[in-house]
């Protein structure tokens, strides 16, 4: 499975982007899908994931409300919509895969994960 993010760039506090993931390869409907983010000197943070089936969403309590996570399993593509972006928000994107069975449980640690794209820069200017 390839994962290739885009849609990162430079934009000002307040405002918005969205990215967007593309897989290639695997079965795209039996993933949970999520976003994580790297700021410089800092770990990969999980930011927000949509579920397989139910098409849950969870987020990281700094983006609620500001962030959504969608997917299109025809397009086999993951989208983080970002609004109201802070400076805090700056990072490297990187998506991510996880095949499951089912929708149970909540994945957010890195080492959940098994498929990695390679990472898209945002940066929020203040």
């Amino acid at each position: 499975v390839q994962l290739q993010a885009s849609g990162g760039g430079l934009v000002q506090a307040g405002g918005s982007l969205r990215l967007s993931c593309a897989a290639s390869g695997g079965a795209f409907s039996s993933y949970v899908l999520a976003w994580f983010r790297q700021a410089p000197g800092k770990g990969r943070e999980f930011v927000a994931a949509i579920r397989r089936g139910d098409f849950n969403t969870y987020y990281i309590d700094s983006v609620k409300g500001r962030f959504t996570v969608s997917r299109d399993n025809a397009k086999t593509t993951v989208y983080l919509h970002m609004s109201s972006l802070k400076p805090e928000d700056s990072g490297v994107y990187y998506c991510a895969a996880r095949e499951t069975s089912s929708d149970n449980g909540y994945y957010v640690a890195v080492r959940n994960y098994t498929y990695w794209g390679r990472g898209t820069q945002v940066t929020v200017s203040s």
